[in-house]
């Protein structure tokens, strides 16, 4: 059964009823899915034991970074894929094993490096040669060794949208994958540096293996030189970035996806880390909003929302798709945009679509929204961000209350010459 269905004209999580969740906790408001989270986990994880991989599915904290999400996932198992000192602390609080924490990034700060040296993290995704230098000598500076994957550029189309597209040779991530290798022969100079990996990632939302497979191969040919020329190189991290369905793509499963990349990830002799966010969250997740007001504009038709772009940022910064579907499925459709209350005209959440005809408080539920919701939203036009629940079978809970207008400005200081 899928975790967000229909008990008669109700949509459910689990086992509770959203309208629920939006009479008690209010609207906008994010909804988890804890079995769905955990589903997803798991496909990633068997597809990897069912192919004889030594492996470890590190999860993108990017894509969601709520506390409950993390700790469950943690319970799980899984390790954590982290891009900044903030998600570093969100893993670490969240129960994380550090020695499955991965720290990847184009522009850590030297606290950043820091603090991965103080958790003794599984290693770093190196992407620079300065970046080596730097975190050389902070290793040494505090008496410890870092371990690191260089992140390499396999210069490959990941067919996604440009602004998901990081594996391309014009991005500003990672070292090309020819140079790599002499890279590798300088690391002597870098005595408090141990090069154990080598990582690559080529974009998200992919929904085609074949980018994938290419990718993968080119750069596991790296491994195996480096390898061949006495290197220590034990884990190889594919990255991540498997698409999920949001209308109705045609989506690899993670087993299609293990099985295509199986024989030149089994050649290296490596254990294979990958990165998943979206995979695991993105449909694990919903956002409830209610209608504040219908709106005609000429032969335009508008559902005025309380949720709006600073909720949810990918129809406006993607022009993403999200399905809506109603709370209460007692209504008929009507073409129109879905718009919420900031002051942009591109503050949309669905544009001229067969949308539910939705009155003056109803709840709608924008599917797909566990990835890349909250953790893009902000206080634009001075909005509090939404509250976040997590469902557990016929449970629920706030795990994140709804921000208050004191939270705006907190931090805030009017000096004494005002």
């Amino acid at each position: 059964m899928d975790e967000f269905h229909r008990e008669g004209d109700d949509l459910f999580c689990e086992s509770v009823p959203l309208a629920e969740v939006a009479r008690s906790a209010g609207t906008p408001v994010y909804i988890y899915s804890h079995a769905a989270l955990e589903r997803a986990y798991r496909e990633l994880d068997d597809a990897f034991s069912g192919a004889g991989l030594d492996h470890l599915v590190c999860y993108a904290v990017k894509a969601n970074g709520n506390m409950a999400v993390l700790r469950a996932l943690a319970s799980f198992g899984a390790g954590a894929d982290v891009v900044s000192g903030g998600e570093l602390y969100r893993a670490m609080r969240a129960g994380f094993d550090p020695k499955k924490v991965v720290f990847a990034g184009v522009g850590k700060t030297e606290n950043e490096l820091t603090a991965g040296l103080g958790e003794r993290i599984l290693m770093f995704n190196v992407e620079s040669v300065s970046e080596l230098e730097h975190l050389n000598r902070l290793a040494a500076m505090h008496g410890k060794h870092a371990r690191v994957a260089l992140r390499v550029n396999p210069d490959v189309d990941a067919g996604s949208h440009p602004h998901l597209s990081t594996g391309l040779g014009h991005s500003k991530f990672g070292i090309p994958v020819e140079e790599a290798a002499a890279l590798a022969e300088r690391m002597g100079e870098y005595r408090c540096v141990d090069l154990i990996g080598i990582h690559q990632h080529i974009g998200s939302q992919l929904l085609k293996v074949s980018p994938y497979v290419e990718s993968v191969e080119k750069t596991a040919t790296l491994v195996e030189e480096l390898k061949s020329r006495g290197f220590d190189i034990r884990y190889f991290n594919i990255g991540g970035g498997l698409g999920i369905r949001y209308l109705d793509e045609e989506t690899p499963t993670p087993k299609d996806l293990v099985d295509a990349l199986r024989p030149a990830l089994a050649a290296t002799g490596t254990k294979i880390l990958c990165e998943m966010g979206r995979y695991i969250a993105g449909n694990a997740g919903v956002l409830l909003t209610s209608v504040l007001y219908r709106k005609r504009s000429g032969e335009k038709s508008f559902i005025v929302a309380d949720a709006g772009m600073n909720d949810l940022l990918r129809p406006s910064l993607y022009d993403a798709h999200h399905d809506i579907q109603p709370v209460k499925d007692d209504i008929g459709t009507a073409r129109a945009d879905l718009v919420g209350p900031v002051c942009e005209s591109g503050d949309y959440l669905a544009k001229d679509r067969e949308l539910p005809d939705a009155r003056e408080g109803d709840v709608l539920a924008v599917m797909g929204a566990g990835a890349y919701g909250f953790a893009m939203a902000s206080n634009y036009n001075s909005r509090p961000r939404p509250a976040e629940v997590l469902v557990r079978g016929d449970r629920w809970a706030v795990v994140r209350e709804r921000e208050h207008y004191s939270d705006l400005i907190k931090g805030e200081i009017v000096p004494a010459f005002l």
